[in-house]
């Protein structure tokens, strides 16, 4: 038995679909060869492939017209916070707008929605729901508060040189026309307690969860990305605080375990503690616990003179 033919080098590693085998020259013949695998109706797998979300997001929407990658699909593929249960999921979400047969594939999540324009954009080669469709739909299958700390993602300001992007995501009127649009939508009224909820100025998903402990147990809203010198840009800021009780607190994430990040917190810290601030740092396992021992620290020091 001759051997088969090499494929195409970009058919070697990706999933690919019947239509792009056609146009690539591919027969029948070649498409049974050893070295593929199908994966169900004009999908083809290279044999071997490890699983990758973002190719066989990519194919799967092409091999399915009319579709396009949604909810937590679309979330991982954007690059958004997903709790930790959802981040190696391998179930993929696929939606079809109600005019269309619904999605029906073996390791697929189908929705038949209603989407207006402007809700669904194209990325890498794939039509995906925009950041701010995909909070949304977000809203039907995570807690609220995870539903902020994507929220607080999507508006956030990235910062200068540090990100490939100038503008956030998203924007909180974006966010609530979402609403106005869609008031029927499975999980609506999760996302309208969401929206009430979300600000601008939180780096990571563990400073939501902190600045909402903090409500939650009574205590006042704390101030954002708060500065020694509120209107100097140049001043050291700390995550959250309270400008008038003096009093500042920082989330140190896994970023903050480099050399060079340290030297920076070093720096930052020794600042507000020169300035007379009472200064508080927090970490994963204070979010393990809820924060209710740091909730309890930062209400003794608001009571305190």
């Amino acid at each position: 038995m001759r051997p088969s033919a090499p494929l195409p080098f970009s058919f070697s590693s990706v999933p690919f679909t019947v239509h792009e085998a056609r146009a690539a020259s591919l027969s029948n013949g070649r498409l049974r060869s050893s070295d593929l695998t199908s994966a169900g109706r004009l999908l083809y797998l290279p044999t071997g492939w490890d699983f990758e979300i973002r190719g066989l997001a990519r194919a799967l929407c092409a091999a399915t017209p009319g579709a396009w990658i949604s909810h937590l699909t679309a979330a991982v593929v954007l690059g958004l916070w997903l709790p930790t249960w959802f981040r190696d999921c391998r179930e993929l979400h696929l939606s079809k707008p109600r005019n269309l047969p619904p999605v029906r594939r073996e390791g697929v999540v189908g929705h038949t929605v209603l989407a207006f324009d402007g809700e669904i954009m194209m990325r890498d080669g794939m039509r995906i729901s925009t950041p701010a469709r995909t909070w949304l739909d977000l809203a039907s299958l995570v807690p609220l508060e995870d539903l902020v700390a994507v929220g607080d993602q999507l508006i956030r300001l990235p910062r200068p040189g540090l990100e490939d992007r100038a503008e956030p995501w998203s924007t909180l009127p974006e966010l609530q026309e979402m609403l106005r649009r869609h008031p029927k939508l499975k999980g609506i009224v999760k996302a309208r307690a969401a929206v009430e909820l979300i600000r601008p100025g939180a780096d990571s998903a563990p400073e939501t969860f902190l600045r909402l402990a903090l409500t939650a147990a009574g205590l006042p809203e704390p101030e954002l990305q708060l500065r020694i010198v509120k209107d100097d840009p140049y001043s050291p800021a700390a995550d959250l605080g309270y400008r008038a009780h003096r009093i500042a607190i920082q989330y140190d994430g896994g970023h903050h375990l480099t050399r060079e990040q340290q030297s920076r917190d070093n720096r930052r810290d020794e600042t507000f503690n020169a300035a007379g601030w009472r200064y508080f740092k927090f970490n994963a396992d204070d979010l393990a616990h809820d924060f209710r021992c740091a909730v309890n620290q930062v209400r003794l020091a608001l009571k305190s003179p």
